[in-house]
């Protein structure tokens, strides 16, 4: 799981692509407190094959990717 939580753009996406180039997971959970952000990360990630998911947590949301 990856917290990028209080992150400011680009930081989100920036964390997220230096996790996929280390790891290359099959499967990954992102959290984020800005839609923005999430709009962002979600496009990228959509970019790479990966099929996504967001649920709704209280103020946050929870991004689900999977290969």
């Amino acid at each position: 799981m990856v917290d990028v939580r209080g992150l400011l753009c680009p930081m989100p996406l920036v964390t997220v692509r230096k996790e996929i180039e280390k790891n290359a997971p099959a499967a990954l959970e992102v959290l984020f407190d800005d839609k923005g952000a999430l709009d962002n990360v979600t496009r990228y990630v959509t970019g790479l094959g990966y099929k996504t998911e967001v649920v709704k947590d209280g103020p946050d949301y929870k991004l689900v990717m999977k290969k």
